[in-house]
């Protein structure tokens, strides 16, 4: 479990700067240039990441159960998966309605996406992956409205068109996920 915890800590951390510490960030962005923060921030990243990876198939080696979700709890994280696509998806589309409403929709996918598998696992590990990645997508989206309300950010007007796009695109990734890619990427086919 130590792995698991570790690899949230450097990952969660790395991605927390703008939260804690926006300050030094700029200045480590200023200092030391564009490309080499990118740089050192993926390396971190991608450490995390992969102790991440490693420490929950670690954890998943000798399973604590904390409690057994209700079977129905499975459906509910499917449709809120489903919406997390969706909202992912709507980080990349331009002026798609529905970044243009909720502003950060990374970000309430990443809420979603955690509390989806909240609820649908009873297990140790799963509560300190899904759990640590729901508080820091909390606390991360009160940070980025707080900067919005700061500089007065304004965003786009969506379009019907580009919100269709993102739409379809988001349940046909999800579909892909969670038909296929769960199975061969996690090792657990979430609809058997």
């Amino acid at each position: 479990m130590s792995v698991l915890i570790i690899g949230l800590i450097v990952f969660l951390g790395a991605h927390s700067t703008r939260i804690f510490a926006e300050d030094w960030r700029t200045a480590q962005r200023k200092r030391l240039g564009e490309n080499a923060w990118k740089g050192i921030y993926s390396v971190v990243s991608i450490i995390g990441f992969s102790l991440i990876v490693w420490g929950f198939g670690l954890a998943r080696q000798e399973p604590v159960l904390l409690w057994t979700p209700p079977a129905a709890m499975r459906h509910i994280a499917a449709l809120l998966t489903l919406i997390a696509f969706v909202l992912l998806v709507a980080t990349y589309v331009p002026r798609n309605a529905i970044k243009s409403r909720l502003h950060h929709p990374m970000l309430l996918s990443v809420k979603l996406w955690a509390l989806a598998h909240l609820l649908a696992n009873g297990k140790l590990a799963d509560v300190l992956l899904f759990g640590a990645f729901l508080a820091w997508a909390v606390a991360c989206f009160i940070a980025a409205q707080k900067r919005d309300r700061a500089t007065g950010a304004q965003y786009p007007a969506g379009a019907t068109g580009a919100t269709l796009v993102t739409v379809a695109a988001g349940a046909a990734v999800w579909a892909a996920f969670a038909f296929w890619l769960h199975g061969v990427l996690i090792g657990v086919r979430p609809f058997g």
